[in-house]
């Protein structure tokens, strides 16, 4: 059997590390031991390390001179600054799939806008955490919504921040029994999309963005995170 190149285990190190971070299951703050990860996840010192080193340049682990790795901490300023430049981004590039979209770009929202309706959003063994089919699912559409944007550097600064914001989100769902109705959320934004109504539709899409940042900051879960850090 032949052995996967270090590159490719590099790789997949990178893709493990990061979908326990995005899904909080190593959460933010957390000190990240090298030797402890290799053995939880089967990799060598090597491309974990380099894993964590490129997961540095994304902004989701920080290294510490002489202490190693640990999780980027969320903080409140970070939250209300992504928020704030994810919302002007992702306008941009709905403005633009608005204009440039077509009847395949339309379905596909529906679809994909339906598949999200029947999908649980919390994970049955854990409540407390997002079902990773939901998640996909939410990706998949917000993805759906800005298909038709025609700037290829609009979508790549789209997908940095929804990435950057994806651990936000997930803290806040224990959150979201306070009736937030994020179905009737999502299908406010595909109705004005397909009804090409640009201003109806970012408004949606804005307010939808600052729901999550309200309820955590409300809440004071990024402060309790603050302080677990400081």
């Amino acid at each position: 059997m032949t052995r996967p190149e270090s590159g490719s285990l590099t790789a997949e190190a990178f893709s493990r590390i990061r979908a326990e971070i995005l899904a909080c299951r190593l959460p933010p703050g957390q000190k990240l031991v090298i030797a402890d990860l290799c053995q939880q996840l089967g990799f060598s010192l090597g491309a974990v390390r380099e894993a964590l080193a490129r997961l540095t340049s994304e902004g989701l682990v920080e290294a510490e001179p002489r202490k190693g790795f640990r999780v980027a901490p969320i903080t409140e300023t970070e939250l209300q600054d992504i928020t704030k430049v994810r919302s002007t981004i992702e306008s941009l590039c709905l403005e633009s799939a608005i204009s440039n979209g077509d009847v395949k770009w339309e379905a596909n929202i529906v679809a994909t806008l339906f598949e999200l309706s029947r999908t649980s959003l919390q994970d049955a063994a854990d409540p407390a955490r997002v079902s990773e089919t939901w998640a996909d699912t939410h990706r998949r559409f917000h993805e759906a919504l800005v298909a038709a944007c025609e700037s290829p550097w609009l979508l790549r600064l789209r997908e940095i921040l929804f990435v950057q914001s994806e651990r936000y989100r997930r803290v806040s769902v224990p959150l979201n029994r306070t009736g937030r109705d994020l179905h009737a959320e999502h299908k406010e934004i595909a109705d004005a999309a397909i009804a090409r109504d640009s201003a109806r539709a970012c408004a949606a899409l804005r307010d939808h963005l600052q729901k999550t940042t309200r309820i955590l900051i409300a809440s004071e879960v990024v402060k309790a995170h603050e302080a677990e850090t400081a």
